[in-house]
């Protein structure tokens, strides 16, 4: 047989073969797609919402319970959630699903769309919340990265980049948790409470359904955990969003720092000693992050049911879309804003959605619980009193305010540390601890032409760490911030804890006396020594000729003066006795006046004080800086 002729009769088995299996794979192919279809759980009729749209999430997801203004019934599962709202199986449907709407990164795809909330992510991302340009200019400027404390820059600059520095590392490691940015769930290993923070407009309208609350500062622990379960072994619990917005989902950001959220409700974060013990162990008033507590007196409005969002508007929260560089100029309220003859206009002259006028006088509609507040003017004797015309407010209302007394911050390039933002770990761990906290005898100071309340913040004393632990360096920037510290009283202050205290006034705890005919201050915390040297005391803010020793936290803030001290202190002399504004001693007071009760101790009211010394002069100046 010739070779072409065997070679002929093998071709038709081989397309024969091939045939074959074409017919195979179809028949595999058909087989696959009919099992395929059959597992497919097709709905009996098309979900159409009430608002005519179809979304055919709504053939799974029957059991979800959500407010009246989200329902699913209403608007479907899409218009915040994203995926494919026409696909009828679950890896279709669920493609590019997002599990939180309120993320600032898709928000505009989300919340932000016409028909919903279209003018507001343009004020959130600007609003100091979201940008953190004042912790960015204020930390840059006093760690000496910056000859100015306003700064462009924000928190998305920096997810958008890997620009770093000494003090951006520091910002990214310990303190970029504290922002919109940030997506709920995203740290490993930290406490639920603090790792719940964030989540762009969820951070502040996400709430649970009753019988599911999240725990609140003082009920939560540090274990780990998401919110509404897990999915798997537990049922998953919906969350509602809501315009009243409750006190704890401001607390579970504001419990660090100024601790204002703490402080209204009446919380102190105390020493980490545990005291007082209890039946031998530590204190169970305890809160995230292994702290401890005392209750102290909440404030007025806290008292009154009050909720935080009765005072703030809407626009000093959510940001009115301009990105400001510091709270004062995106704050709007003031006590005198419901405190006065005709209330209601804040200080940018918008009008307050919930004051209004019934039986003769103003009202303050509560948002949260709809019971009406009688706005009162203040006591007109005690306020208005010249001496007072400068102090604030909160000055003289506001009984107590958290001190956290030097910030010792260590950094050590042998380590690694999380960076916030990244969610990388990266050379130089950080580390922070205190001297000590306070609560008593608030300290005041002058912020341009107003007496204010002012605490530690921060007195940072750092120190340099190589990667083989050799110190190398550091640097120390003690500042005194203004602050509201929301704990305000319906009685002030009384007059000696003002006139007659040497902390109240800026000088700290420590002696007054006459030595040698002249009046002099003996401070009882002296300082620490550093790598930078010796530190002045942690609650001197000023020696008594009116020489500042720390920094002011704006560039027109800062202590009493000498002339101002003197004029405080010499009335201290007197108001231990002559407390009242109806004393007749206080009709022909003067700075000379001498105590002509018999036996009466002058010594003060006679010596001679020190000369006012002059402004910009002292310590300050010859600060060490990185």
């Amino acid at each position: 047989m010739r070779p072409g002729m065997a070679i002929e009769k093998r071709k038709p088995s081989w397309r024969r073969w091939v045939g074959f299996g074409a017919v195979a794979v179809f028949l595999v192919v058909l087989v696959i797609g009919i099992y395929r279809e059959l597992q497919v759980k097709r709905p009996s009729e098309i979900a159409i919402t009430a608002s005519g749209r179809v979304d055919m999430c709504l053939f799974c997801h029957t059991t979800e319970k959500l407010d009246a203004a989200h329902d699913g019934s209403v608007i479907g599962c899409t218009p915040c959630h994203l995926g494919d709202p026409l696909a009828i199986d679950k890896e279709r449907a669920h493609r590019g699903i997002v599990n939180n709407p309120g993320d600032l990164r898709i928000v505009e795809r989300t919340c932000g769309v016409e028909g919903c909330h279209p003018t507001d992510p343009n004020k959130v991302v600007n609003s100091l919340m979201a940008t953190n340009r004042g912790i960015l200019g204020t930390l840059l400027y006093y760690w000496g990265e910056s000859d100015s404390q306003d700064t462009e820059l924000t928190v998305e600059d920096l997810l958008d980049s890997d620009r770093t520095s000494l003090a951006i590392d520091y910002f990214r490691k310990l303190c970029a948790t504290c922002h919109l940015w940030k997506q709920k769930n995203d740290l490993p290993g930290v406490a639920g409470f603090f790792n719940e923070k964030g989540g762009g407009c969820s951070a502040c309208h996400f709430i649970m359904p009753a019988g599911h609350e999240r725990p609140s500062v003082t009920e939560a622990d540090d274990s780990l955990g998401t919110t509404g379960g897990n999915g798997d072994d537990e049922e998953y619990i919906h969350p509602l969003i809501t315009n009243t917005v409750p006190d704890d989902n401001c607390i579970r950001c504001h419990n660090r720092s100024g601790r204002i959220g703490l402080a209204y409700i009446g919380v102190f974060e105390s020493e980490g000693y545990g005291t007082p013990y209890e039946k031998g162990g530590l204190s169970s008033q305890r809160m995230p992050g292994e702290r401890f507590y005392l209750e102290l007196a909440d404030d007025i409005h806290h008292r009154r049911d009050m909720s935080c969002i009765d005072c703030h508007t809407r626009d000093e929260v959510m940001g009115d879309g301009t990105s400001y560089a510091h709270y004062e100029q995106q704050l709007e309220i003031s006590c005198e804003v419901c405190h006065r003859d005709e209330p209601g206009l804040t200080r940018k002259n918008n009008l307050l959605t919930n004051v209004v006028e019934r039986d003769g006088g103003y009202k303050l509609v509560g948002k949260n619980n709809e019971r009406l507040y009688e706005l009162r003017r203040p006591n007109r004797q005690a306020c208005e009193l010249p001496a007072h015309r400068r102090v604030t407010c909160e000055a003289c209302h506001s009984t107590w305010v958290p001190q956290c007394y030097g910030c010792h911050v260590r950094r050590d390039e042998s380590k690694t540390h999380l960076d916030k933002l990244s969610l990388e770990e990266t050379p130089g761990r950080w580390e922070e601890g205190r001297s000590y906290i306070r609560y008593q005898k608030p300290m005041l100071a002058v912020w341009g032409e107003e007496v204010v309340i002012v605490t530690p913040g921060c007195q940072d004393i750092v120190s340099l760490f190589d990667e083989g632990g050799e110190l190398t360096g550091g640097f120390n920037r003690f500042t005194m911030a203004a602050i509201n510290p929301h704990t305000t009283q319906e009685q002030g202050r009384s007059c000696v804890d003002c006139h007659a205290s040497t902390k109240t006034v800026g000088l700290g705890e420590g002696t007054l006396a006459v030595v040698d005919g002249q009046v002099r201050f003996t401070p009882l915390d002296q300082g620490v020594q550093t790598v930078s040297g010796v530190t002045v005391g942690f609650d001197v803010f000023v020696e008594l000729d009116g020489t500042p020793l720390q920094h002011g936290s704006r560039a027109d803030l800062r202590p009493f003066n000498g002339d101002e001290l003197r004029k405080i202190l010499r009335v201290g002399l007197c108001v231990s006795c002559h407390d009242s504004y109806e004393d007749p001693l206080w009709q022909d007071y003067t700075d000379q006046t001498i105590c002509p009760r018999p036996g009466a101790d002058n010594a003060l009211a006679r010596a001679r004080w020190p000369e006012p010394a002059e402004s910009g002069s002292g310590p300050l100046n010859r600060e060490v800086r990185p």
